[in-house]
Formats: structure tokens, C-alpha cells, sequence
């Protein structure tokens, strides 16, 4: 992924500051929601669906822990087993019946081949053409934030992405 530079971080960092440590978290975490949120949609767009069940459970959440706070796009869900098969692929591998026997191709058997999956990535494309985008929507949210929730100045903040 490469670098993003976005202008107006810095003071908003600044009034970050100013505010108690629980304020801040929960602005931090609305902030980083927002820019998830960007990523969301694409992540969805780029997944390669039958049902649409994969792409529906795709779900956005924050996590404070200790003084740091992150947020995640995750697969949730009934087919959230296979998001990462679906995004990594797998190997050629055999498939065992575990009881009687499978039926496969008009017949039982104990065991058959099954010949892989190529990976179709999801996650990463999204998050990598998007990147700025999030992190830009992530300040502008903050900005939003502190000056209607908290009272503070952010009119001279301007957040400007560099592409």
C-alpha cells in the first residue's frame, strides 16, 4: 500500500489533545468507522458472488484497547467460513467423507479430488483503492465531530488529500 498525505491532520490532532481520553476514544473510533465505510462498498463491488451472502456480511468495527484504536472490515454471516478462501484460494486437495460416503458425479464415493480454487482478492483491492479516500473521510468526520459535538473551532482546518 502506499503512502498517504493528507493536509489538516496535524490540527486535528492537536484539539484531539484537548479533550479527555474517553472523548477523544470515541470520537477516534467514529473517525476511523467513518473511513472504513469508504472501503466498505468496494470490498462488496469486488467480490465474485453467486448468492450475495458473502458480500452482505461484510460488516464494519472499531476496537479500543489500551491507547490504541483500530477498526476492521470482517466477514460475518452464514458465509463467512470461506472469505479467506475466497480472498487467498487453496491448494488442490482431497475431500473425505466422514460418514457413508459423498455423492459426487452420479455417485458414492469415499474421497474425490478436489482441484482448487484460484484466489479472488477482495479485501486488499478495496483497501488499497481506497485508501486515501478513507483517510480523508476519516478527518473529515473528526473535523464534523469536534465542532458540532464538542464546540470546538475546526473552521480553519482544511483536509486536503494529496494524490
Amino acid at each position: 500500500m502506499a503512502e498517504v498525505y493528507v493536509r489538516g491532520l496535524q490540527e486535528l490532532q492537536k484539539l484531539l489533545e484537548t479533550l479527555p481520553v474517553k472523548v477523544e476514544r470515541n470520537v477516534l473510533r467514529g473517525s476511523l468507522r467513518s473511513g472504513m465505510n469508504t472501503v466498505k462498498p468496494v470490498a462488496q463491488r469486488y467480490i465474485h458472488s453467486i448468492s450475495g451472502k458473502l458480500a452482505a456480511g461484510l460488516k464494519v468495527g472499531t476496537k479500543s484497547r489500551g491507547g490504541t484504536v483500530t477498526a476492521n472490515l470482517k466477514a460475518t454471516g452464514p458465509h463467512r467460513y470461506i472469505a479467506h478462501l475466497v480472498e487467498f484460494g487453496t491448494r488442490a486437495h482431497v475431500i473425505r467423507a466422514r460418514g457413508k460416503g459423498l455423492f459426487f458425479g452420479g455417485r458414492f464415493a469415499r474421497s474425490v479430488q478436489h482441484p482448487g480454487a484460484r484466489a479472488r482478492p477482495f479485501m486488499r483491492p478495496a483497501l488499497d483503492g481506497q485508501a486515501q479516500a478513507a483517510v480523508v473521510a476519516s478527518a473529515e468526520y473528526m473535523k464534523k465531530r469536534l465542532a458540532s459535538k464538542e464546540g470546538l473551532d475546526t473552521s480553519h482546518i482544511i483536509i486536503e488529500g494529496d494524490e
